[in-house]
This record gives structure tokens, sequence and C-alpha cells, in this order.
């Protein structure tokens, strides 16, 4: 039996076998079968209905003359009645077989039937919608939702995958721990959501953004190998693959190096694809350094799949006179193109691609058709003829190639051009659907400056172990062994070897601005188990949900989440967030100041 796959129910008084497994070899056989009312068709001397459960549909056939009971109460049933129905398997007639359905050549002649629960009138039909109905509303009434087909597929695929991910690690030695939900607030890169103490009033427990310390922490202890399907919490900003609170496979190893790390998620997501039908993995899987990824398509999550890469004209544009370019330049910024390959594209929608990027950062963009050796383009006549033509070479034009360029700073000719790279690919349907394309990026910078704050941040997170020689006295050249596995332009999952020295860890915290008091006062306990001899230790965490959403080909992760929460993280089946009573607050020792006008 495979994995999520019911076994046959013990026969009680509702049922004795499945809906969807009321198969011809059943013919002749006394059936009881239980579940929701799909479909009613009434045929005048026949009533048709379409019983409907976890495993599927099965068609239930109601005469006056076989129970005139049960005839009474087939002219009663309404969609989504729950109802437990007994008689014997009959095959259909040639004319009326749903080759679409597994139990489409056979139907139950009804001989008893019991309403077990009847049903209001849906607030839509669970049967053969698709978009017409708004997803507010599908939160709303989940429950219902998750009667669909395509939802429950969803899950069952979810549960296939966490099982098929505790399959492969058990066999590998990996140990199952839960780490705790209520904890400290550590700073990991976004806003913690916060428990107030009623025993210490003042105080606050913070819900976990991952079991990060926690799992290092349990390498410190000796376990060698865990792992914990995980929940995890982020008070950020919601989008089509983040939630509030969300899962993820988190798994640690100690005594390894990155190659070890990486060799064994291979081989689980070999195993994990093959149990549910994803692609296949040929090991060892492409890697590319963080810097030609950024380099030939602007981001850490490159889409492999087509072409249309990034190309930095700085050098063709050096002496330039044209202005614009020029002041770029001596700013210290980039100028950075794409050759979008030979395109009929009308003005307004050259309009649209300028619009485009300035929705996306830039200040503006450049588009031209190569002609002949020169450009047709509004920025033509601010190049000379050797400018155009050694843009052309860079870029690879030939006749009628549609050119686009951003200069900006590097980060945003890179967010630019990235994402613009994956709207022409979808614009001009370069992506083939069928081809899956995963890349492990590597070598990441382990410092990112901040413009804004003037100071280093942690690309990944302040426990990611930097490579070896780097230098503390320049964090800006450091780079980090971390690593994340991207599947078509989709971060599935990221780790690191991490820091498991105190001299090193406060050394990365000093970089970041953390002084020592205040690492002692957050991470105390961190730095005290990393002086009581620390192995060498790393590993991974996955989104459960993005892993899902991209197996299941689903638009957002809310499609394969039971209940999730909407885009603005408010949950529209129980309503909450929700005030809470005087007492309750009092209890608390908290107090809500609402927000007045500005200045108040």
């Amino acid at each position: 039996m495979s994995v999520g796959e019911l076994p046959d129910p013990a026969a009680n008084g509702y049922r004795d076998t499945w809906c969807g497994r009321v198969l011809p070899e059943r013919v002749e056989d006394e059936v009881r079968v239980a579940g929701w009312v799909n479909r009613r068709r009434d045929h005048g001397g026949l009533i048709f209905i379409d019983l409907r459960d976890r495993t599927g549909v099965v068609q239930l056939v109601f005469h006056p003359d076989r129970s005139a009971a049960a005839f009474e109460l087939a002219h009663k049933l309404r969609p989504e009645d729950v109802l437990s129905a007994s008689g014997k398997v009959v095959r259909r007639d040639a004319e009326t077989v749903n080759p679409a359905l597994p139990t489409g050549e056979v139907e139950i002649a009804v001989g008893a039937a019991d309403l077990l629960a009847d049903s209001e009138t849906p607030p839509f039909q669970i049967e053969g919608y698709a978009d017409e109905v708004g997803e507010d509303t599908r939160l709303r009434y989940r429950y219902l939702d998750l009667r669909r087909e395509q939802m429950r597929e969803a899950l069952l695929l979810r549960h296939r995958v966490t099982a098929a991910m505790r399959e492969f690690l058990g066999a590998e030695g990996f140990v199952d721990v839960e780490t705790p939900v209520l904890t400290r607030s550590t700073p990991e890169g976004a806003r913690d959501f916060l428990v107030p103490s009623r025993q210490q009033q003042g105080s606050f427990y913070a819900l976990p953004q991952s079991p990060q310390l926690f799992k290092q922490l349990l390498m410190v202890s000796g376990f060698e190998r865990y792992f914990q399907i995980a929940r995890c919490f982020r008070d950020e900003a919601t989008r089509a693959d983040r939630q509030p609170e969300f899962t993820q496979l988190d798994v640690e190893m100690s005594f390894v190096e990155a190659d070890d790390v990486i060799a064994l998620n291979e081989r689980m997501l070999a195993h994990v694809f093959a149990a549910v039908g994803g692609p296949t993995i040929e090991a060892p899987m492409q890697r590319m350094a963080y810097a030609e990824s950024m380099e030939r398509f602007g981001t850490d999550r490159p889409d492999l799949r087509f072409g249309l890469e990034l190309v930095d004209l700085g050098a063709a544009l050096a002496g330039t006179e044209f202005k614009v370019f020029k002041s770029v330049l001596d700013g210290g910024g980039s100028i950075r193109g794409i050759n979008a390959g030979k395109r009929e594209v009308p003005r307004s929608e050259l309009d649209g691609f300028i619009s485009r990027a300035q929705e996306l950062g830039a200040k503006g963009l450049v588009w031209a058709f190569r002609e002949g050796d020169g450009w047709r383009s509004p920025t033509a006549k601010f190049l000379s003829e050797a400018e155009l033509a050694e843009l052309n070479r860079l870029l690879g034009a030939e006749e009628g190639d549609l050119l686009l360029l951003v200069a900006d700073k590097r980060p945003v000719t890179d967010a630019v051009l990235g994402q613009m790279r994956l709207d022409l690919g979808e614009r001009f349907g370069l992506v083939d659907e069928a081809e899956n394309r995963l890349v492990w990026i590597v070598d990441f910078p382990l410092f990112a400056y901040d413009e804004v704050e003037k100071r280093f941040d942690a690309v990944h997170h302040p426990f990611t172990a930097p490579q070896e020689g780097w230098d503390p006295s320049d964090p800006g050249s450091a780079l980090s062994q971390a690593y994340d596995v991207v599947w078509n332009g989709q971060e599935l999952g990221g780790g690191s070897i991490r820091i498991h020295s105190a001299a090193v860890q406060q050394q990365v915290f000093a970089a970041l601005g953390i002084d020592a008091e205040t690492a002692e006062a957050r991470f105390g306990f961190l730095l005290e188990a990393l002086r009581f001899g620390a192995p060498p230790h790393g590993g991974i965490a996955y989104g459960i949900d993005r892993f899902v959403q991209r197996l299941a080909g689903a638009e957002t992760i809310r499609d394969v989440i039971a209940f999730p929460k909407t885009a603005s993280g408010f949950d529209l089946l129980t309503g909450a967030p929700a005030p809470v009573d005087e007492p309750q607050l009092r209890e608390l020792g908290v107090a809500i100041h609402k927000r007045g006008k500005a200045g108040h």
C-alpha cells in the first residue's frame, strides 16, 4: 500500500467499502458506501446520485421498485447532504459508461439508504467551479473548499512529501526532535511574533522564526543527525509564496562539510521526487557561484530553462558623452542589458516595458532594435557608431533583435533586468514548462552592506560560517559556506555550515555591529554552548509549503495549506486576529494604546 492510501474500511453500519473502489470486479457484490452528495439527477422514473468520499465518486441509482423508502429519500437529497447507501453493484448500460471515472463502468442499485446529515445550500458549488469563486469566499468557508478534488489532492500530496522525507531521513540515522515554540526574541531578519508572559509580566516569549539555535545546540549535545517538520513564524508582509506561519523541513548534521550536506540532500530530493512523481534528479546536481548567478541572471534564484542572460555594457560606454550613461558610470553605477531576440513589438508595448522598469525601481529603460550596423531607438542619436557597434557585439545583436538596457546602481540593474528577463520569458513563451532545472547556488557573500543604515547585515543569518581565510577587518570581501537549492527560479531550501567556534562567532557579531555585551545578552546561551566542545556542523531547511506548491503546480502556497491566512495575515475562517477581553489583558499586565493621528 502506498503512502497515504486508505486501507479497506472496517465494515460497520455506515459503509464497508470506499466510493472510489466500487470497480468492475465488484459487479454482483452487495456493498455499503457513505459520503457526500456530489450531484443529483432526476430522470423521472429513476434518480441518480453521485456520492463522493475521499477516494472518489460512485453513481447510485434509486428505483421505486427496489425500495420505495430509498426512492422517496432520494427525491429530498441535495448537494452536500451526508448519505449512507447499500445495494448491488451492477454494470452501466454501454451508452451511459463514464470513461473519465475509475468507477464509470458500474453503479450501485440502491436497496436502502440513510440520511446522516442534511446540508444547507453551500455558498458555492463544490463540484466544477474554478475561478468564478473568489479566494476570500474560499478561505471563509475553507472546510467546504477542502472538499474539492484539487484541494484534497494538494493536501494528500503534501502528506506524501513529508512522509517520504521522514522515511529517507529515518533510514539515514536522523532523529526527529521537537524544539520549543515559546522562546526568546533574537534578530533573524524579520519581526518576531511576541507572546506576553502572565507569570513574568513585562516580559515576552517569541514564536520561532526557525529552530536555528536549538538545532545547533542539539549538535553540541552529540545527537549527530537531527531533523524536524517544524512550524515557524515571521511577522512580515505576505505574498504568493509567504505566510506568517509556515512549515519547514529542518535538518542538521555534525562533522560535515558543505559537500556532505549537499550530497545527502541530492539523495533525499531524488527519493522524495521518486515517491511523489517529481522530476528525475541527476547527481551531482549543477552548482553555480552566487557571483556568476548575479552576473548572468541578476538574481540568486535563476530560472535556467531559457536564455536572455544579462550582459555588462559598462566597458563599451566608458568614454561615452551621453550624459545619462556618463553620470551613472561616474557615480560608480552599472549599465546592463538583455538581448530579447527578434521581436515585433508595438510602441505601446515598449512604453509598457519602460513603465515596468520604473515600477521595479529603475529611473528608466532604453529600448532599441538593431538595424544595419546601428540602432532604431530614441537613444541612438546620443551614441557614437563605435559605441553602437561594440554594444551590438557584446549583446550578440543581429538584425531585428530587441535590446533593453538599464543604467543605475548595480543592485537596481540586477533586480530590474532580472525580473524583466522573467517577464519576457513568459511574454514570448520561452519557458518549457515540461523542463525542470535544479541548481545549487554556492559561495554567497557572508555580509551585505546596508547603504541606508551604514552597516553590514548577514546575507543568510549571523550563525553562518565564513569560508577559510576570511579577514574580520574586511567583512565586505568575506564569502560564506552557504548553499541554496533552486528549482526553476524558485528557492526550495537553503542552509550552511555553521560557526562552531565561540571566538569566530564573536568576530561575526562584531562585524555586524553587535558588541560583546549585546551578544552575551541575546545569544549568551549559544556562545556558552560553543565553549563546551562544539563539533563542526551544518544543515539545511526547506519550505514545505513552497516545495509542495511547486510539485502541485499551484499558483500560491495558500492552495497547498489547509487553513492559510490572507495576504494581510487575516484568518477569514476564525476571524483571527481578534480583540480579547479587558480582564485577559489585565492578567497579562498589557494595555492597548491605539494609534492616533500623526504627532499624537
